[in-house]
């Protein structure tokens, strides 16, 4: 039962997404695309120093993707750039509060890989492994 209320709130995200517009003063963005389903995301970063002052996302995909990337916007407000460059899998399945299965992995991940790439590019920094194999 409990798998279900967090399925449930996963749909909501997807059919009533949080932070879905693209965003025209952005400090950074960021497109990526999931190859193996068609899935496509942009993200958004709105920065005052290293923190996110807002964020937001624009794009097509699964209920998974789309609706992990709602979540996943609402959790990142007010957080550093340190703190989304360390999120990895684990802590987006708590975020979401599901865990998809292997198959459905990339989906769930589309967004912060596309959030954490766009921070190290903010930071002319190199990519690092855990957000590669995300």
């Amino acid at each position: 039962m409990g798998l279900d209320i967090y399925a449930e709130q996963l749909i909501q995200h997807y059919e009533h997404p949080n932070n879905k517009r693209k965003m025209e003063d952005a400090s950074v963005s960021m497109n990526e695309e999931n190859v193996s389903c068609g899935d496509v995301i942009t993200v958004y970063l709105k920065l005052n120093g290293d923190k996110i002052e807002d964020v937001s996302f624009d794009g097509n995909g699964c209920v998974i993707s789309m609706g992990s990337a709602s979540m996943l916007t609402e959790e990142l407000k007010g957080k550093t750039l340190a703190q989304l460059e360390k999120m990895q899998y684990r802590d987006l399945l708590k975020v979401i509060g599901i865990d998809p299965g292997p198959v459905r992995m990339h989906c769930a991940t589309l967004s912060l890989r596309a959030l954490k790439k766009a921070a190290f590019a903010f930071e002319r920094k190199p990519v690092d492994t855990s957000t590669k194999e995300l």
